[in-house]
């Protein structure tokens, strides 16, 4: 029986929060009434910059203890027993760095031993399973400096979880990765999730993908959602639209509707859009029958009024040109 499975059928969900409510200041609370029970597979917590998604992922790892409520990993209280919980978890933080003239294998293995792995040769031999595991086997011996963002985020990951643990804590991991190395890292967090739980930090909807168990929202420190990406999808239908019209109309059509993506076709543009149905269009409006995770996210919010912090997340395609306003910004 794997850690998980055992932490399962031992204790109930792997990730158990109760009530959690932090406050960083008095009477403004982050977060409130936070419940959530998570099992074994991929978890995204999905939401805007300063919804409170990296307050609640310190509570988990035992780095913040919360004003009101409990949280439990594998049984363990993160406050009470919070070294048997760290024992139990692996931690990718936002910001993740490695000693630069080190080689890939060389950091692993000192954080390996820093976590407690004092057998060298058993820790050795999972040094190398970890970095194979992650797609990092053939750079085991390339130093850190010359290793891509890509790279550089699964390294975090094989330091993150050299010491087996059946909890993985990732915090905004693909911030600054092309969509490339983007697709790649989250391929990686589908398999490991299949003998692991593994919660997912970001901002970024694309970053959940398919492989993606189940689905929650932090919108203004609550929680919002919590459910499959099939049942998320299936309650933007009849949200969104989709409207093609000639290219010389359609500022009319941006400057009065939300606007989800748009295409080009021909001498016309094809939107989509949020709505709460086809006829307050002054236009033909299609109903979309298989929204994006985005657009279901767009829909989402905008129910509860916040298209503004919805406008926050980014698409793989937006991020890019937010790149390029950027550099633009600096020559500038």
């Amino acid at each position: 029986m794997t850690d998980v499975a055992q932490a399962h059928s031992e204790n109930g969900p792997t990730i158990d929060i109760e009530g959690v409510t932090h406050c960083y200041k008095k009477n403004q609370p982050v977060l409130s009434e936070i419940n959530l029970s998570l099992g074994a597979g991929f978890f995204g917590l999905l939401g805007a910059n300063g919804a409170g998604k990296s307050t609640l992922m310190r509570i988990i790892c035992t780095l913040l203890k919360p004003t009101e409520g409990s949280a439990k990993v594998c049984g363990f209280d993160v406050i009470k027993e919070c070294h048997q919980v760290r024992q139990r978890i692996g931690y990718l933080p936002q910001e993740f760095g490695a000693w630069r003239l080190h080689r890939v294998e060389e950091v692993v293995d000192t954080l390996a031993a820093l976590s407690g792995m004092n057998n060298k040769k058993e820790r050795r031999a999972r040094v190398a399973e970890v970095l194979e595991e992650v797609g990092l086997a053939e750079v085991a011996d390339r130093k850190v400096k010359k290793l891509s963002g890509g790279m550089v985020r699964r390294l975090g990951v094989a330091q993150a979880m050299v010491h087996n643990p059946p909890v993985l804590v990732v915090d905004e991991p693909t911030v600054g990765l092309d969509p490339e190395e983007r697709m790649r890292f989250r391929q990686v967090m589908t398999n490991l999730g299949r003998e692991r739980t593994i919660l997912c930090s970001t901002h970024i909807v694309a970053d959940l993908g398919s492989g993606c168990s189940e689905i929650a929202i932090i919108d203004d420190g609550t929680l919002a959602f919590q459910g499959s990406p099939t049942k998320f999808l299936t309650n933007a239908v009849g949200s969104v639209f989709e409207i093609k019209v000639p290219t010389e109309s359609a500022t009319a059509i941006e400057s009065k509707h939300e606007i989800v993506s748009r295409t080009f076709d021909g001498a016309n543009v094809v939107f989509r859009v949020v709505g709460k149905s086809a006829g307050e269009f002054n236009t033909d409006a299609s109903k979309v029958e298989e929204p994006t995770l985005e657009e279901a996210y767009l829909a989402f919010m905008a129910k509860r009024g916040k298209l503004e912090q919805a406008d926050q997340t980014e698409t793989v395609a937006e991020e890019p040109k937010k790149k390029k306003r950027r550099r633009k910004a600096k020559q500038d």
